[in-house]
């Protein structure tokens, strides 16, 4: 099986995470396609791997690539939920809080409107709320608030009234119709900007279906934790809203709880990187180690 989606600064997760020894665990609590798991083992082949992932499609394609036999436990689970039942420690963990092109491209799942799609944005097919859901029962403020908070949109309040317009002669069922709303509630010089007028809106619904930010501030402290002295926990985030949360975790942990943050700034792509993976263009990679001892 051919991976569908390219690991984002692997050569730097490589670096930071790089075991004492050649034995160790790592917990790859986004597994994804289990690209940065694979070239992991490739490096530390005595090194076992735990592979988190809340979508058992993907856990399913990460099992075809990486083969039998490989040291690798698969468990179907979103992280932050993996990391509060844990009561073991760990040497190293990754978090790529970025979304699999698989989603993107193949899942069907209308992640993105550059195809028609239903509009239903979950990562865990579990989950019981749609972005259809979501457009089509939130009251217009909510629908606003949401567009603008995990979007950053500056039109979330013209998008959202046009979206409860729309939805009122019948509802809005595909990426197609969704993103069709949006550019025409949006001023005319905001529909050639650099990205579609929808991204931020589809971002927004995203976050939201899936509660990724809730998760971040979860899951993350609840990583840190299981480290063992000399862990050391690397995450990789992909727009400023993720980025802003672990940066304050980090120092908060960096202050308080006896651990130090190995990266003053965040690692971002080379520009050969980002040349041959344009996805890579806002990735951050931050890295903090247990230094205090197992508390």
């Amino acid at each position: 099986m051919e991976p569908v989606h390219r690991s984002v600064l692997l050569d730097e997760v490589l670096e930071a995470l790089a075991l004492d020894g050649p034995e160790g665990v790592l917990v790859d609590g986004t597994l994804g396609e289990g690209g940065h798991s694979v070239s992991f083992l490739q490096r530390f082949p005595l090194a076992r791997i735990i592979g988190v992932d809340a979508d058992r499609q993907m856990l399913d394609r990460a099992r075809q690539r990486i083969g039998e036999g490989a040291p690798v436990t698969f468990v179907n689970s979103w992280f932050d939920d993996y990391f509060a039942d844990a009561t073991v420690r760990f040497d190293r963990i990754l978090l790529d809080l970025g979304v699999s092109m698989y989603h993107f491209s193949l899942s069907g799942r209308g992640f993105s409107f550059r195809s028609d799609e239903p509009l239903d944005m979950r990562l865990s097919l579990d989950a019981e709320t749609s972005a259809a859901d979501l457009v089509n029962n939130q009251r217009e403020s909510d629908l606003a608030d949401l567009i603008y908070q995990f979007g950053e949109e500056r039109y979330s309040r013209r998008i959202a009234s046009s979206i409860v317009r729309a939805r009122a002669a019948r509802p809005l069922r595909t990426t197609k119709e969704l993103a069709e709303v949006v550019w025409a509630a949006v001023p005319p010089a905001y529909r050639h900007g650099r990205i579609h007028p929808a991204t931020r809106t589809f971002q927004a619904l995203r976050i939201a279906v899936n509660g990724e930010l809730d998760r971040i501030s979860r899951g993350l402290p609840a990583a840190l934790d299981r480290l063992q002295s000399s862990g050391r926990c690397a995450v990789i985030s992909f727009h400023s809203l993720e980025d802003r949360i672990v940066k304050h975790l980090f120092r908060d942990y960096a202050q308080t709880r006896g651990y130090t943050v190995l990266t003053r700034k965040p690692i971002v792509p080379s520009d050969d990187e980002i040349r041959s993976n344009p996805a890579a263009r806002s990735a951050k990679l931050r890295v903090i180690e247990r230094t205090g001892g197992d508390a």
